[in-house]
């Protein structure tokens, strides 16, 4: 199987109440690709840089299997770049500078070598963007996720809509799913948001752990109880990429599988506040990510008798 992820490749400059960073590897889709890595070798990015990238992380990026191709490199150009700090909560931050720099006028060229790509990861960019790169596949993949944000709800609803209308699977946090279902009750929000195109939908509660819903299925999953969490930065687009990672390497679009897929994402999620950026998904085995997804499988796995008196 094969999966295409669309997004940024970028730097970060983050600061939390463990720290701070000068620029750094970010970006929806570097975050995505480690991730999935894991699970599925055949990766394809659509993505843009400018010549200020390292070559190193480029370098990384071929080695865990991703196919360049697609990530176009601007001369003379910068990355987008993105700074913010955290409360001491880690759930809220301030944005303190965005640079869209190569991101601005981001054309998103697919490869012919792209075209019949089975699985599409559409990571957080202008819902016009997102539109855009389904038109541009000559057939539809197997399976299409995406992930947005409350600005895009904000500054363009109408393009939202129509992305969403051509999509299998949404993955939001519960804010975001509260403010584009205008309702507060997850499970009614889940109901509104899937009624606009998505059969699937995740609705991501951080240290809580996550909501898979479809039909009148739902499963919840468990957050694994961290000491410490050094930087949130990146876990959704690691939960993102670990799933459709899953998903990509088994080919099977159950909703049981769909469980599995969901801890393999909360497993790397776990690894990735352990440190800033992407350096602990750049440093775990194969070993350690199995280890950690029993942990997960304890948390939710339980026998019971009840007795009737």
């Amino acid at each position: 199987m094969s999966l295409l992820t669309v997004g940024s490749v970028a730097f970060d400059a983050i600061e939390t109440p463990f720290g701070k960073t000068d620029k750094i590897i970010g970006g929806a889709a570097t975050y995505i690709s480690l991730a999935a890595s894991f699970f599925e070798k055949n990766q394809r990015i659509v993505a843009v840089v400018g010549d200020d990238f390292p070559q190193e992380m480029i370098d990384t990026l071929a080695e865990k299997g991703v196919d360049l191709e697609g990530l176009q490199i601007k001369a003379g150009e910068k990355s987008f770049f993105w700074s913010g700090k955290y409360h001491n909560d880690m759930n809220t931050r301030d944005t303190l500078i965005t640079e869209l720099n190569v991101l601005e006028n981001f054309d998103p060229i697919i490869p012919a070598s792209y075209q019949g790509t089975e699985y599409l990861m559409l990571g957080n960019l202008t819902p016009q963007i997102q539109t855009l790169v389904i038109d541009r596949l000559e057939q539809r993949p197997q399976f299409i996720a995406m992930d947005t944000m409350n600005f895009w709800m904000d500054i363009a609803m109408d393009d939202l809509k129509v992305t969403l209308s051509k999509i299998d699977l949404l993955i939001i946090n519960d804010e975001e799913a509260r403010q584009l279902s205008g309702v507060s009750s997850l499970v009614k929000a889940s109901k509104i948001i899937r009624e606009m195109g998505p059969k699937y939908l995740i609705i991501k509660k951080g240290e809580h752990g996550a909501l898979l819903f479809h039909g009148d299925q739902i499963f919840a999953a468990p957050a694994l109880p961290l000491e410490e969490v050094f930087d949130p930065t990146g876990a959704g687009d690691t939960f993102a990429g670990g799933f459709m990672g899953y998903i990509a390497s088994t080919g099977d679009l159950s909703f049981d599988n769909m469980k599995r897929a969901i801890i393999a994402g909360s497993a790397l999620a776990s690894f990735c506040v352990e440190k800033f950026g992407t350096e602990k998904l750049l440093h775990i085995s194969q070993e350690d990510m199995e280890s950690r997804i029993q942990e997960f499988v304890k948390l939710a796995n339980f026998d019971m008798v009840y007795h009737v008196k």
